[in-house]
């Protein structure tokens, strides 16, 4: 049982909510309060009964491209995405975007690749798709800022949240580990 202590106690609270700062003490709270009840784990099953099948990182490579035609058709080709393990979360990194440009014979090649994190193998599909969402929007731009986040929910109109479910998501594997197995 993780026990909640409020802010005018000697003790700080034991809960790893690293994923949601930034969000008002509010929402936070709110939070707290969901994990002490021990119903996250209840909540995020109950909107997100079901995982992806997208497994292997040839479907991953097929889904991003699907996606990338339909919202980013005029911009580059991608040309690998692929699960990767050394994506470690505990670093904020949910997944990576490359754009490598290499001189091969007098030609420039240019090379945009993502990588996901491999713990969003078995996740469900909204995560997938944001994080995915999330890599494209920044081949077009580089920065997060309102240009970026329009991209991002012109292709997800629900991004920021996913966004914020992926961080309980993320949460509730810090206190218990596996959802989805």
């Amino acid at each position: 049982m993780h026990r909640i202590f409020n802010s005018d106690s000697s003790m700080h609270s034991p809960l790893p909510l690293k994923y949601l700062t930034g969000y008002p003490a509010e929402t936070i709270s709110h939070v707290e309060r969901i994990i002490s009840d021990e119903r996250l784990g209840q909540i995020l099953l109950h909107k997100y009964p079901n995982t992806h099948e997208i497994r292997t990182d040839k479907q991953l490579y097929e889904y991003s491209v699907d996606l990338k035609n339909q919202y980013m058709s005029k911009a580059q080709p991608l040309n690998r995405v692929q699960y990767d393990s050394k994506i470690k979360v505990i670093q904020h990194a949910l997944g990576q975007h490359h754009y490598i440009k290499r001189v091969q014979g007098n030609r420039i090649k240019a090379v945009n690749e993502i990588k996901i994190a491999s713990l969003f193998r078995i996740a469900p599909e909204a995560f997938l798709k944001m994080i995915i969402v999330h890599e494209l929007s920044h081949f077009r731009e580089k920065e997060h800022n309102k240009s970026f986040y329009q991209l991002c929910r012109h292709m997800e109109p629900n991004y920021h949240q996913y966004e914020f479910d992926l961080r309980l998501y993320l949460t509730h594997l810090d206190l218990y580990g596996e959802l989805y197995l």
